[in-house]
């Protein structure tokens, strides 16, 4: 079993200096942890594979295609592989889990 605590998350990020910290791979799909500070930019670009996003935390917008949507705690986004997409309009700090699905490639 693999279980995992989100304190325990933010801290391993926050120690790796990335915005993005995977904390599980499996061929099928892998999870991370992205975190957004308020007012920053999005530098993600299209993935090979289809991703959920779980807002655990903070607020702002995501735009997939063309499409906006605010996110808050306990929104849930899936984005199709190569969809253009980006988190922006922060207002809160984003703490985002992220699913992949085969593991992410890149």
């Amino acid at each position: 079993m693999h279980a995992f605590e989100t304190l325990n998350l933010l801290i391993e990020q926050a120690k790796s200096g990335r915005l993005y910290h995977e904390f599980l791979r499996q061929p099928s799909m892998s999870l991370g942890l992205y975190v957004l500070p308020a007012g920053s930019a999005d530098p993600q670009s299209p993935h090979n594979e289809d991703e959920v996003y779980v807002v655990l935390a903070g607020r702002g917008q995501i735009r997939v295609g063309a499409e906006d949507r605010v996110v808050e705690p306990g929104s849930i986004v899936f984005v199709e592989k190569q969809a253009a997409h980006k988190f922006h309009s922060i207002t809160e700090e984003l703490q985002v889990l992220v699913f992949f699905a085969p593991a992410e490639s890149g």
